[in-house]
């Protein structure tokens, strides 16, 4: 089992207090379509599972995200975004507990 913790508002400092810890989920049909969203969401966090993602972001990266992520999404699509504040603490079990890496192919 590995422990994270996590801390946003007053206890944190000021820089950190304006960060926001997101978890963002997706469940995308298009492979093309979940492709680009991946490398979207990897510019504004870590992969901690194949279709999820953990960020750290500021109230305009936040919403920058947010707005940028609607177009991924069609009928039998879905994405999810948690926006998590106050003290809190991350656990995980299991292989692959912890930021993935992407498998690179050179051929």
């Amino acid at each position: 089992m590995e422990s994270a913790s996590y801390l946003l508002g007053e206890a944190a400092g000021r820089a950190r207090s304006r960060q926001i810890f997101a978890l963002i989920i997706y469940d995308i049909i298009d492979n093309k379509k979940r492709y680009r969203l991946s490398k979207l969401l990897a510019g504004y966090g870590d992969r901690v599972q194949r279709s999820a993602f953990e960020a750290r972001l500021s109230q305009k990266k936040y919403a920058e995200l947010l707005a940028k992520l609607p177009r991924f999404c069609g009928e039998e699509d879905s994405i999810r975004v948690y926006k998590i504040v106050g003290e809190g603490q991350i656990q995980t079990w299991g292989v692959n507990a912890g930021v993935m890496q992407e498998d690179v192919i050179l051929i």
